[in-house]
């Protein structure tokens, strides 16, 4: 099913816009660190128009909330 991946594929293009065209990276161990830190900034810190301009760290604990309380 074509739609198992759409999930990755997007983060993956939006991880190629965002944070890899344009930078090079002069070893892997740098190359490793970007990723890191895109993929912390991108659920802590990204607003998403789709999340009602929240990040999806903020928009998980604010569904997630009624439930813990």
């Amino acid at each position: 099913n074509c739609y198992d991946n759409a999930v990755m594929e997007n983060f993956f293009g939006h991880l190629k816009t965002e944070m890899y065209h344009g930078e090079s990276f002069t070893s892997l161990r740098e190359f490793y660190k970007a990723i890191d830190d895109y993929i912390y900034w991108y659920n802590h810190e990204r607003l998403q128009k789709r999340l009602k301009g929240l990040t999806p760290m903020h928009y998980r604990n604010q569904t997630l909330e009624p439930l813990t309380a």
